[in-house]
């Protein structure tokens, strides 16, 4: 007792606002449960599994520590479930999930020699007692933000939907193209359900968002209802069987709302989900039930006797919620040597703690870490054990499945900058992989020689002729290659044609085409890959030889090979009327592929580049970015003078161009610049080169980094340092028609020869729906990693994939 009385200094009453963790070590998967319990810091209110306070007390000194142990309770079978009032599972008003219950102690412990005092015990000094009853109290950080993410999308019904004013201002809304009515945003608009206007919503803290546009209408009008534009879909399974899902916001109720006659309501301007429900509901929706049945069937391996298999690289991620696209595509990220080694093989659990920030919940090095050794270690790779008191035995395994690992920390922490990732909806896994590798390379900004992501990241060029006879070369990175699925190209056309007039004879006798009788098209990678490289017509082109606009031809290939090649499967497109719809196709994917004939030439002997120089007569002969682009962007709810600088800097070589410009542009400084006449992508900002020239370099060298970098003065110092020699006289020819400016000196390369290493595939109508299932190839043989559940593969759905994961082979 006098020991803890003399380390009162070291103990908080922790504050509402301080986080506290409680159920989950913070280096570890370790829980209450863990053999040894958990020991929570009662200075910081991190928590630490038996093996690793040790390094807490070691790096921190804080002695103190409230120790929570849980040990399951026997329960009878025949517990009554409580009726759920929350669509979600283990929180308060959820579904039971019939949870085991556990008997909890609590001591406090005093390191480093672990002295104990029972807790509670009036004899305790009586800051440790409020200290301990607070942290008790405290629901906890992790089940605060499990909480926060899933009660986030409750909605109650307006007051305002049923007798809502609706202004005839003979006002159609089209499903793309819009635009706030006073100012330029093209992002976060909202369509005002009394007048049709669109206007753009709040402004963040930081800036972001938009100008607060919506709300100010709001307050001059009191039209109190608006919905917002991009999350309407007719998404039956999300919405039930009468409302399009979507997000509704009544300004006087300050809440997101339930709009029951949001179909009236939206009709009114044009858009009319009621005909399309009736139509998905009598002649699409039997159909579509039988293609999801099937991909789930298929791609789960539904009625196999899959072999589960436990052990090193076999853990399962627990779904924490519409979480699989996190846990599917982490899975094959971290059977990357790249990602194993950085994280696990060559990185030390307890050097990343001690490397990390004082809260290493924050810390992307420590949790990836952390993630890497519970995939990998094995130690949570276990079949889930229960207690048979009757037996007299202590644990009897159920062999079928592990109890896996929750990525809490990790998915809180990748996810914190993005609104989306950090919800408990179901996310794109092409977007979350994206977003995950941008975050690791920012971690490892500086430290190139360490950057797993490098990895996976590729240089594109796009060789443009000009009906002049004249090329430009326009280079980018990129992290995967997206392939369009050239459904001409099927190989089965005669099964193809012969179904089609079964399925016509059907129904027009009134019958239904059952799931054996489906044909669905069979497209070789080949043709997806050849379709992404072979030359199309690029039409409004802005000749800088001609002065004018001009059909050009345009063709692209790989400046790099990397180390792992990710295929995205375009299989969802929008058609006519706002209806995404997903492609019902089969891929044949061979195990070995080899694109070495992907390779691009670059600048060849004897081609006449395309001048920079633009007309200088007046603006409207500036070039002009292809309207049909900056609209498919613009729809995506990409910035209007994002869209346009990405068509332009892409000499409107088409959507996927542009996109791939806009994503990796998306931070440039002057992204939010107006456009000046010119090319845009080559001039720089003097500030910029006078940043550069105060840290010593010289003025031609500052100039060629910022544009080789895209102008930011950070990567265009790293660019200096990676480029001593750099100068003027020696950059490349085709630099100046090199609209992102790239780099490939950094960049793995190798032989275009490739194994099929990994799947991810989706089950569902939508990528923001359904389920994602994870297929890799370890130690010969194909495993499913379906969230916690691990098994020998018996038939992987090699042509039923979304992404598509391979690794190079060596020569």
């Amino acid at each position: 007792m006098d020991l803890l009385r003399s380390n009162l200094s070291r103990v908080r009453i922790p504050e509402p606002t301080n986080r506290v963790y409680k159920q989950e070590c913070c280096l570890s998967f370790d829980t209450p449960i863990s053999d040894g319990g958990l020991f929570i810091d009662m200075f910081t209110f991190l928590a630490f599994g038996k093996d690793y306070v040790g390094w807490n007390f070691e790096k921190t000194g804080n002695p103190v520590y409230l120790h929570v142990k849980k040990t399951k309770k026997l329960v009878p079978e025949d517990r009554p479930s409580k009726k759920p009032t929350l669509l979600a599972i283990g929180v308060d008003g959820g579904f039971d999930n019939n949870d085991a219950e556990y008997e909890e102690t609590h001591n406090i412990v005093i390191l480093p020699d672990y002295v104990s005092l029972s807790f509670p015990s009036v004899e305790l000094p009586e800051k440790v007692r409020l200290a301990a009853d607070a942290i008790l109290r405290d629901a906890g950080a992790e089940r605060k933000e499990q909480v926060s993410a899933w009660t986030a999308d409750r909605k109650l019904e307006s007051v305002y939907a049923v007798n809502l004013q609706q202004i005839d201002n003979s006002v159609v809304i089209p499903p793309s193209g819009w635009k706030c009515s006073q100012c330029d945003k093209t992002d976060n608009l909202w369509l005002n359900l009394t007048d049709g206007v669109i206007l753009c919503g709040r402004k963040n803290w930081d800036g972001s968002g938009g100008n607060n546009h919506a709300v100010e209408h709001y307050k001059k009008t009191g039209y109190p209802l608006a919905v917002k534009l991009g999350t309407i879909t007719a998404d039956l399974e999300a919405a039930g069987d009468t409302l399009p899902a979507s997000d509704v916001f009544s300004y006087p109720e300050d809440e997101n709302v339930l709009d029951p006659l949001l179909a009236q309501h939206l009709a009114f301007f044009g858009i009319d989900f009621s005909s399309l429900q009736k139509t998905e509901m009598t002649t699409a929706e039997k159909e579509l039930d039988q293609n999801t049945n099937f991909e789930w069937n298929r791609i789960q391996e539904s009625g196999q006797e899959v072999e589960p298999i436990f052990g090193p690289g076999f853990t399962g991620l627990v779904n924490l919620g519409n979480s699989c696209y996190l846990a599917a595509t982490m899975q094959a990220v971290f059977s990357s040597r790249s990602f194993s080694s950085r994280y696990y093989i060559n990185q030390n659990l307890k050097k990343a703690f001690e490397a990390a920030p004082a809260d290493p919940t924050v810390d992307l090095n420590m949790q990836l870490t952390k993630l890497a050794h519970g995939l990998l270690s094995g130690k949570y790779s276990v079949p889930q054990v229960e207690n048979d008191e009757n037996k007299n035995v202590a644990t009897t395994p159920t062999s079928t499945v592990q109890e896996g690992i929750p990525p809490r920390m990790f998915k809180a922490l990748v996810a914190a900058s993005h609104p989306e990732f950090s919800s408990m909806r179901q996310q794109d896994a092409l977007e979350f992989f994206l977003h995950f590798l941008d975050q690791v390379e920012r971690a490892n900004a500086g430290k190139t020689e360490l950057d797993p992501a490098r990895s996976f990241k590729f240089g594109v060029e796009d060789r443009i002729l000009c009906s002049s006879g004249k090329v430009a070369y326009n280079r980018r990175h990129d992290y995967i290659l997206s392939l369009n699925i050239p459904l001409h190209e099927a190989t089965n056309k005669e099964e193809l044609e012969l179904f089609h007039k079964l399925k016509a004879e059907k129904l027009s006798e009134g019958k239904e085409v059952s799931g054996d009788e489906i044909v669905r098209p069979r497209v070789p990678l080949e043709a997806c890959l050849a379709s992404f490289s072979s030359p199309e017509e690029i039409h409004d082109f802005y000749s800088t030889a001609l002065q004018a606009k001009t059909t050009a031809v345009k063709s692209a290939g790989l400046t790099s090979f990397p180390d792992y090649l990710v295929l995205h499967m375009r299989k969802f497109v929008m058609e006519e009327g706002w209806v995404p719809k997903k492609l019902d196709v089969y891929v044949d994917v061979p195990d070995i592929i080899d694109i070495s004939h992907m390779r691009s030439k670059g600048h060849q002997p004897g081609e006449e580049l395309l001048p920079d120089g633009v007309p200088t007569k007046d603006d409207s002969e500036t070039p002009l970015a292809n309207e049909d682009i900056v609209s498919q962007l613009n729809s995506m709810g990409f910035h209007l003078i994002h869209c346009q600088k990405a068509a332009i800097n892409t000499s409107n070589a088409g959507v996927e161009e542009a996109m791939n410009w806009l994503l990796s542009h998306m931070d440039d400084p002057d992204i939010d610049a107006p456009i000046s006449k010119g090319r845009g992508s080559e001039s720089v900002d003097q500030s910029k080169v006078d940043t550069l020239i105060s840290f010593g370099f010289q003025d031609d060298v500052a100039r060629k980094a910022l544009k080789a970098s895209g102008g930011d003065i950070e990567k265009a110092t790293d660019w200096i340092f990676s480029n001593p020699d750099a100068s003027v006289s020696n950059m490349d020819a085709t630099a100046s028609n090199t609209t992102s400016g790239t780099n490939d000196g950094d960049l793995p390369d190798g032989g275009g020869k490739y194994r099929l290493m990994g799947i991810v595939s989706h089950i569902g109508t939508s990528t923001h729906c359904g389920h994602y299932v994870a297929h890799i190839l370890k130690d010969g043989r194909w495993v499913i990693f379906n969230d916690n559940k691990v098994g020998a593969s018996i038939n992987p759905p090699k042509d039923m994939g979304y992404l598509y994961f391979f690794e190079r082979l060596n020569s």
